[in-house]
């Protein structure tokens, strides 16, 4: 689960510098707002891939798709990004506890 998570989390943090940078020029938010919270989001993400396989984490990654919905408030073409997100990351958090089972039933099977 720990690679397609922290997959999904990476491409997300590059969307959101891309979608800041575009926010930048095309809504009336301050620099120093789009920033601020582009800053903190990404850094959430980095952050997760590192923790993914705690308790709560997989939450966190959710609250951080919606809000990446939210965002599309600012720059509406981040609802549709946000959407494709969400969908990556729920394929991510199921097929990779999938895989985490195969791996699991194959050490014990060897084992």
């Amino acid at each position: 689960m720990r690679t397609l998570c922290s997959s999904t989390l990476i491409g997300e943090a590059l969307l959101i510098m891309f979608a800041g940078l575009v926010a930048m020029q095309l809504s009336d938010v301050s620099t120093t707002a789009i920033w601020t919270v582009s800053g903190v989001a990404m850094l959430l993400c980095v952050l997760l891939c590192g923790a993914i396989t705690r308790p709560g984490a997989v939450a966190v990654g959710w609250a951080l798709q919606l809000g990446l919905i939210a965002s599309g408030l600012v720059l509406p073409t981040m609802y549709g990004l946000g959407v494709v997100f969400a969908g990556l990351w729920w394929c991510s958090v199921r097929y990779g506890r999938r895989i985490d089972e195969i791996k699991a039933a194959r050490a014990a099977a060897t084992a």
